[in-house]
């Protein structure tokens, strides 16, 4: 029987504390699967300590580590559809974080899953060690308006470590938006999926490669490109206001015409309504800006990811740039 092929995708950003860990434990999991042929496609995300240098000595090391180097920092999201996209004979992709709190031990597990016929194999934390409460609660609302805004499925406390059979890649290899939600994108496509359950822990060094902010940039753009609801939202509230002032000034009426006198200052009435209507009008220019911004971000077509340095890789793939 021919062995088939499975490449390890690690997105990397600042992670030269672990690096050599991560890849001591992959070893020792993959050298027991030796029905499969293995390839490690780390993708290093601009990092700013000494990671590419590890990743260069590691990739020295053995072929079957390869290294994809962006010109700066284009983000996680990127640096996984980067490396699905080198990732172009693997009969199974499985990605995974460089900071240890996935658990390389897990993967015979959704190895076994896949050979079921399971076609996308998610990963669920039931813990994590240390996690502050305000992303585990954050965490859970995003999910659930996510599930309920897009109408797709999405599981709280879900993450990327997965695995993904080659029919999903390339059907993933199709997606052209840029503002891109990675784990979303594949939830959207469909395929059959199961879950695994583990407890993750604590990062070991450094800090999460994800902050608050760059948390709350991802939120808004996945709302924004998985549903029309923030502008359906805003129609609404727009309605709402509108049959709420329209009865307000009804009633305003009908008292006028039963007590014959005013109890409001018609100046204070109209600077209030005013107010709420220019706010309304804010807002909806707001959002409609960031809709119009993701739609400039599409047109300009620029390229996905720019590398600086490929490391043993033998094809060029068509989705970036490479400066030689």
């Amino acid at each position: 029987m021919k062995k088939q092929t499975i490449s390890i995708i690690i997105p990397t950003y600042n992670e030269s504390a672990s690096l050599y860990a991560l890849y001591g434990r992959l070893n020792l999991v993959t050298s027991q699967l030796t029905n499969y042929y293995w390839e490690y496609i780390f993708v290093n995300d601009g990092s700013t300590d000494n990671s590419l240098s590890i990743l260069r000595e590691l990739a020295s090391l053995d072929q079957k580590n390869k290294i994809l180097d962006f010109s700066r920092n284009f983000g996680k999201e990127i640096a996984l559809s980067a490396g699905v996209h080198e990732a172009e004979h693997a009969d199974a992709v499985i990605c995974i974080d460089a900071d240890l709190q996935h658990p390389p031990e897990l993967i015979p597990e959704l190895i076994n899953a896949w050979n079921q016929g399971v076609e996308i194999v998610a990963t669920i934390r039931t813990s994590i060690e240390k996690q502050p409460i305000l992303k585990r609660i954050g965490s859970r609302v995003f999910y659930w308006l996510m599930s309920k805004i897009s109408g797709v499925n999405m599981e709280s406390q879900t993450t990327d470590f997965r695995l993904y059979d080659k029919k999903v890649i390339q059907a993933f290899r199709h997606v052209t938006e840029r503002e891109r939600m990675f784990r979303g994108i594949m939830d959207w496509m469909g395929f059959n999926k199961t879950y695994i359950q583990f407890k993750a822990d604590a990062r070991q060094e450094g800090e999460a490669g994800y902050s608050y902010a760059k948390l709350w940039q991802l939120a808004i753009n996945s709302i924004t490109s998985f549903s029309l609801w923030p502008l359906r939202l805003t129609g609404y509230i727009g309605i709402l206001i509108t049959l709420l002032s329209g009865g307000l000034l009804f009633w305003m009426l009908i008292n006028y015409i039963v007590a014959s006198e005013w109890h409001y200052s018609p100046l204070a009435i109209v600077v209030v309504a005013n107010t709420f209507l220019i706010g309304l009008v804010l807002m909806a220019i707001g959002l409609v800006a960031h809709y119009v911004g993701n739609i400039h971000t599409e047109v300009i077509n620029r390229p996905l990811y720019i590398v600086r340095e490929r490391l043993n890789f033998t094809s060029t793939s068509p989705k970036e740039i490479n400066i030689q």
